[in-house]
Protein backbone atom coordinates (compact mmCIF):
# COMPACT_ATOMS: atom_id res chain seq x y z
CA UNK A 1 0.00 0.00 0.00
CA UNK A 2 1.10 3.70 -0.92
CA UNK A 3 0.06 6.81 1.27
CA UNK A 4 -0.60 9.97 0.71
CA UNK A 5 -2.24 12.78 3.09
CA UNK A 6 -5.43 14.49 3.66
CA UNK A 7 -4.54 18.27 3.07
CA UNK A 8 -0.85 17.64 4.26
CA UNK A 9 -1.53 16.99 7.18
CA UNK A 10 -3.61 13.13 7.92
CA UNK A 11 -1.44 10.01 6.20
CA UNK A 12 -3.68 8.21 4.88
CA UNK A 13 -3.94 4.78 2.52
CA UNK A 14 -3.68 6.04 -1.48
CA UNK A 15 -7.14 3.98 -2.05
CA UNK A 16 -9.88 4.20 0.61
CA UNK A 17 -13.15 2.55 0.93
CA UNK A 18 -16.61 3.71 0.36
CA UNK A 19 -18.51 2.08 3.23
CA UNK A 20 -21.76 3.22 1.43
CA UNK A 21 -22.68 -0.29 0.18
CA UNK A 22 -22.38 -2.35 3.45
CA UNK A 23 -25.51 -0.35 4.82
CA UNK A 24 -27.64 1.18 2.46
CA UNK A 25 -30.93 -1.10 1.00
CA UNK A 26 -29.83 -4.44 -0.30
CA UNK A 27 -26.57 -4.17 2.08
CA UNK A 28 -24.80 -7.47 3.06
CA UNK A 29 -25.34 -9.12 6.58
CA UNK A 30 -23.51 -7.96 9.48
CA UNK A 31 -20.92 -10.93 9.32
CA UNK A 32 -20.07 -10.11 5.45
CA UNK A 33 -19.84 -6.28 6.00
CA UNK A 34 -17.85 -7.23 9.07
CA UNK A 35 -15.13 -9.04 6.76
CA UNK A 36 -15.06 -6.35 4.67
CA UNK A 37 -14.05 -3.61 6.62
CA UNK A 38 -11.86 -6.12 8.16
CA UNK A 39 -10.21 -6.61 4.75
CA UNK A 40 -9.89 -3.58 4.18
CA UNK A 41 -8.22 -3.03 7.07
CA UNK A 42 -5.74 -6.37 6.21
CA UNK A 43 -4.95 -4.68 2.86
CA UNK A 44 -3.56 -1.43 4.34
CA UNK A 45 -6.38 0.52 3.97
CA UNK A 46 -6.95 3.01 6.80
CA UNK A 47 -9.41 5.50 5.22
CA UNK A 48 -13.16 4.37 5.61
CA UNK A 49 -15.58 6.94 4.19
CA UNK A 50 -19.74 6.95 5.67
CA UNK A 51 -22.23 9.18 6.36
CA UNK A 52 -24.91 9.33 9.24
CA UNK A 53 -27.62 9.00 5.97
CA UNK A 54 -26.06 5.73 4.74
CA UNK A 55 -29.32 3.77 6.09
CA UNK A 56 -31.91 1.84 4.02
CA UNK A 57 -34.84 3.89 2.80
CA UNK A 58 -37.39 4.32 6.48
CA UNK A 59 -34.27 3.26 8.64
CA UNK A 60 -32.88 5.49 11.45
CA UNK A 61 -29.60 7.38 10.71
CA UNK A 62 -26.29 6.12 11.20
CA UNK A 63 -26.10 2.24 10.87
CA UNK A 64 -22.96 2.78 8.57
CA UNK A 65 -21.12 4.53 11.57
CA UNK A 66 -22.16 1.62 14.09
CA UNK A 67 -20.97 -1.06 11.51
CA UNK A 68 -17.32 0.95 11.37
CA UNK A 69 -17.61 1.01 14.77
CA UNK A 70 -17.89 -2.47 15.54
CA UNK A 71 -15.22 -3.36 12.83
CA UNK A 72 -12.71 -1.48 14.74
CA UNK A 73 -13.36 -2.62 17.99
CA UNK A 74 -13.30 -6.06 16.84
CA UNK A 75 -10.06 -6.41 14.52
CA UNK A 76 -7.28 -8.07 15.85
CA UNK A 77 -4.68 -5.26 14.43
CA UNK A 78 -3.47 -2.06 15.34
CA UNK A 79 -6.23 0.64 14.02
CA UNK A 80 -4.60 3.37 15.27
CA UNK A 81 -3.80 4.62 12.02
CA UNK A 82 -7.53 4.26 10.46
CA UNK A 83 -9.01 7.60 10.04
CA UNK A 84 -12.72 7.52 9.74
CA UNK A 85 -15.10 10.07 7.65
CA UNK A 86 -18.45 10.64 7.66
CA UNK A 87 -20.51 13.06 6.66
CA UNK A 88 -23.72 15.08 7.73
CA UNK A 89 -26.47 17.00 5.44
CA UNK A 90 -28.25 14.21 3.45
CA UNK A 91 -31.25 12.30 4.63
CA UNK A 92 -33.50 9.71 3.05
CA UNK A 93 -36.82 9.80 2.75
CA UNK A 94 -39.26 6.52 3.00
CA UNK A 95 -39.33 6.13 -0.91
CA UNK A 96 -35.56 5.77 -1.54
CA UNK A 97 -34.96 9.08 -2.21
CA UNK A 98 -32.21 11.75 -1.15
CA UNK A 99 -32.85 14.97 0.97
CA UNK A 100 -30.50 17.69 2.08
CA UNK A 101 -30.34 19.75 5.36
CA UNK A 102 -27.77 22.17 5.09
CA UNK A 103 -28.69 24.48 8.13
CA UNK A 104 -26.77 24.66 10.79
CA UNK A 105 -28.34 23.62 13.84
CA UNK A 106 -28.83 20.40 11.84
CA UNK A 107 -25.55 19.78 11.37
CA UNK A 108 -24.10 20.70 14.32
CA UNK A 109 -26.29 18.11 15.86
CA UNK A 110 -25.83 15.07 13.29
CA UNK A 111 -22.18 15.67 13.88
CA UNK A 112 -22.34 15.39 17.52
CA UNK A 113 -24.93 12.54 17.09
CA UNK A 114 -21.85 10.66 14.57
CA UNK A 115 -19.97 11.31 17.35
CA UNK A 116 -21.47 9.47 19.58
CA UNK A 117 -22.20 6.35 17.72
CA UNK A 118 -18.63 6.05 16.50
CA UNK A 119 -17.16 6.17 19.77
CA UNK A 120 -14.69 8.10 19.85
CA UNK A 121 -12.73 11.64 21.31
CA UNK A 122 -13.32 13.40 17.57
CA UNK A 123 -14.21 13.01 13.96
CA UNK A 124 -10.91 12.24 11.99
CA UNK A 125 -12.87 14.19 8.84
CA UNK A 126 -16.16 15.33 8.71
CA UNK A 127 -17.62 16.71 5.63
CA UNK A 128 -20.40 18.44 4.65
CA UNK A 129 -22.50 15.80 2.28
CA UNK A 130 -24.03 18.33 0.03
CA UNK A 131 -24.59 22.21 -0.50
CA UNK A 132 -28.46 23.33 0.11
CA UNK A 133 -29.73 25.71 -1.99
CA UNK A 134 -32.06 26.80 0.92
CA UNK A 135 -29.13 27.98 2.99
CA UNK A 136 -26.36 30.04 2.48
CA UNK A 137 -23.22 27.79 2.18
CA UNK A 138 -21.20 30.07 4.24
CA UNK A 139 -23.91 29.76 6.89
CA UNK A 140 -23.58 25.81 6.31
CA UNK A 141 -19.46 26.22 6.64
CA UNK A 142 -20.02 28.29 9.72
CA UNK A 143 -21.53 25.14 11.72
CA UNK A 144 -18.34 22.97 10.53
CA UNK A 145 -15.70 25.48 11.82
CA UNK A 146 -17.95 25.93 15.21
CA UNK A 147 -17.64 21.94 15.13
CA UNK A 148 -14.10 22.58 14.79
CA UNK A 149 -13.63 24.98 17.96
CA UNK A 150 -15.46 22.47 19.97
CA UNK A 151 -13.23 19.64 18.98
CA UNK A 152 -16.10 17.95 17.71
CA UNK A 153 -14.75 17.27 14.18
CA UNK A 154 -10.62 17.05 13.73
CA UNK A 155 -10.76 18.20 10.22
CA UNK A 156 -13.67 18.97 7.94
CA UNK A 157 -14.40 18.51 4.35
CA UNK A 158 -16.99 19.13 1.54
CA UNK A 159 -18.70 17.38 -0.85
CA UNK A 160 -20.22 17.45 -4.14
CA UNK A 161 -18.74 21.49 -4.10
CA UNK A 162 -17.55 23.58 -7.67
CA UNK A 163 -15.07 25.56 -7.46
CA UNK A 164 -16.75 28.50 -6.20
CA UNK A 165 -17.67 26.41 -3.54
CA UNK A 166 -14.24 25.59 -2.19
CA UNK A 167 -12.77 28.66 -2.49
CA UNK A 168 -15.17 29.44 0.13
CA UNK A 169 -14.82 26.81 1.87
CA UNK A 170 -11.13 27.86 2.35
CA UNK A 171 -11.73 30.84 3.08
CA UNK A 172 -14.21 30.10 5.97
CA UNK A 173 -12.26 26.76 7.64
CA UNK A 174 -8.61 27.99 6.46
CA UNK A 175 -6.16 25.04 7.11
CA UNK A 176 -8.74 22.76 9.12
CA UNK A 177 -10.30 21.94 5.13
CA UNK A 178 -8.28 19.19 3.93
CA UNK A 179 -10.64 17.43 1.49
CA UNK A 180 -13.13 17.87 -1.57
CA UNK A 181 -15.52 14.98 -2.51
CA UNK A 182 -16.67 14.71 -5.92
CA UNK A 183 -17.89 12.15 -8.18
CA UNK A 184 -15.20 11.85 -10.58
CA UNK A 185 -14.53 8.22 -12.99
CA UNK A 186 -13.82 7.08 -16.40
CA UNK A 187 -17.34 7.29 -16.94
CA UNK A 188 -18.32 10.99 -15.19
CA UNK A 189 -15.42 13.24 -15.85
CA UNK A 190 -17.28 16.79 -14.81
CA UNK A 191 -15.25 17.62 -11.98
CA UNK A 192 -11.73 17.98 -13.77
CA UNK A 193 -11.55 21.69 -12.65
CA UNK A 194 -12.34 21.00 -8.95
CA UNK A 195 -9.93 18.30 -9.37
CA UNK A 196 -6.97 20.76 -10.65
CA UNK A 197 -8.27 23.09 -7.56
CA UNK A 198 -7.45 20.97 -5.09
CA UNK A 199 -4.11 19.91 -6.54
CA UNK A 200 -3.03 24.17 -6.54
CA UNK A 201 -4.26 24.35 -3.19
CA UNK A 202 -3.04 20.84 -1.35
CA UNK A 203 -6.51 19.62 -0.85
CA UNK A 204 -7.43 15.75 -1.39
CA UNK A 205 -9.77 15.01 -3.94
CA UNK A 206 -11.66 12.07 -3.09
CA UNK A 207 -13.41 10.48 -6.03
CA UNK A 208 -16.57 9.04 -4.82
CA UNK A 209 -18.08 6.22 -7.34
CA UNK A 210 -14.52 5.83 -8.97
CA UNK A 211 -15.24 2.66 -10.41
CA UNK A 212 -17.97 4.48 -12.99
CA UNK A 213 -18.19 3.10 -16.64
CA UNK A 214 -15.68 -0.05 -15.08
CA UNK A 215 -18.03 -2.24 -12.63
CA UNK A 216 -20.77 -2.11 -15.30
CA UNK A 217 -18.65 -3.12 -18.22
CA UNK A 218 -18.78 -6.98 -19.12
CA UNK A 219 -15.61 -8.55 -19.29
CA UNK A 220 -16.92 -11.46 -21.11
CA UNK A 221 -17.60 -11.93 -25.02
CA UNK A 222 -15.36 -12.07 -28.13
CA UNK A 223 -12.24 -10.04 -28.24
CA UNK A 224 -13.49 -8.81 -31.56
CA UNK A 225 -16.03 -7.08 -29.59
CA UNK A 226 -13.58 -5.59 -27.69
CA UNK A 227 -13.56 -2.12 -29.15
CA UNK A 228 -17.25 -1.75 -28.48
CA UNK A 229 -17.41 -2.43 -24.70
CA UNK A 230 -17.58 0.88 -22.79
CA UNK A 231 -14.15 2.20 -21.85
CA UNK A 232 -12.59 -0.56 -23.41
CA UNK A 233 -9.02 1.15 -23.37
CA UNK A 234 -9.47 0.43 -19.41
CA UNK A 235 -9.84 -3.50 -20.18
CA UNK A 236 -7.49 -3.44 -22.82
CA UNK A 237 -4.72 -2.25 -20.61
CA UNK A 238 -6.01 -4.60 -17.44
CA UNK A 239 -5.57 -7.72 -19.89
CA UNK A 240 -2.44 -6.59 -21.19
CA UNK A 241 -1.07 -5.57 -17.36
CA UNK A 242 -2.57 -8.72 -16.10
CA UNK A 243 -4.95 -6.58 -13.75
CA UNK A 244 -8.52 -6.08 -13.57
CA UNK A 245 -10.12 -2.88 -15.65
CA UNK A 246 -11.26 -1.89 -11.80
CA UNK A 247 -7.74 -1.81 -10.94
CA UNK A 248 -6.27 0.71 -14.30
CA UNK A 249 -9.48 2.84 -13.67
CA UNK A 250 -8.22 3.55 -9.81
CA UNK A 251 -4.48 3.65 -11.43
CA UNK A 252 -5.75 6.00 -13.61
CA UNK A 253 -7.22 8.24 -10.93
CA UNK A 254 -3.86 7.89 -8.51
CA UNK A 255 -2.03 8.92 -11.67
CA UNK A 256 -4.00 11.98 -11.97
CA UNK A 257 -2.58 14.09 -8.82
CA UNK A 258 -0.94 13.70 -5.62
CA UNK A 259 -3.74 14.96 -3.99
CA UNK A 260 -6.22 12.02 -5.21
CA UNK A 261 -7.56 9.40 -2.65
CA UNK A 262 -10.44 7.36 -4.46
CA UNK A 263 -13.19 5.89 -2.37
CA UNK A 264 -14.58 3.02 -4.08
CA UNK A 265 -17.08 1.30 -2.80
CA UNK A 266 -17.35 -2.51 -1.67
CA UNK A 267 -19.57 -5.20 -0.25
CA UNK A 268 -17.53 -8.15 -0.30
CA UNK A 269 -13.71 -8.64 1.03
CA UNK A 270 -12.26 -9.89 -2.16
CA UNK A 271 -13.41 -6.42 -4.19
CA UNK A 272 -12.29 -4.66 -1.28
CA UNK A 273 -8.90 -6.53 -1.49
CA UNK A 274 -8.87 -5.93 -5.54
CA UNK A 275 -9.51 -1.93 -5.38
CA UNK A 276 -6.41 -1.79 -2.29
CA UNK A 277 -3.65 -3.36 -5.08
CA UNK A 278 -4.34 -0.77 -7.69
CA UNK A 279 -2.15 1.31 -5.28
CA UNK A 280 0.98 -0.71 -6.50
CA UNK A 281 -0.21 -0.55 -10.42
CA UNK A 282 2.06 2.44 -12.26
CA UNK A 283 0.34 3.39 -15.66
CA UNK A 284 3.06 4.32 -18.25
CA UNK A 285 2.74 7.49 -19.88
CA UNK A 286 1.41 5.66 -22.81
CA UNK A 287 -1.36 3.81 -21.20
CA UNK A 288 -2.51 7.15 -19.32
CA UNK A 289 -2.88 8.49 -22.33
CA UNK A 290 -4.94 5.81 -23.82
CA UNK A 291 -7.17 6.37 -21.11
CA UNK A 292 -7.66 9.77 -21.22
CA UNK A 293 -9.46 9.61 -24.43
CA UNK A 294 -10.97 6.21 -23.53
Amino acid sequence: MRYRTLGGELRVSAIGLGAMPLSIEGHPDEHQGLATLHAALDAGVTLIDTADSYHPPGGAPGPGELLVRRALAAYGGDTDSVVVATKGGRGRTPDGGWTVNGDPAHLKRAARDSLARLGVGAIGLYQLHKPDPAVPYADSLGALHELLSEGTIRFAGISNADTEQILLAREVLGDRLVSVQNRYSPEVRDSEAELRLCAQLGLAFLPWSPLGGISRSSLDGPSALAGTRPYAAFHDVARERGASPQQVALAWLLAKSPTVIPIPGASRPLSIRDSAAAADLVLSEAELAALETA
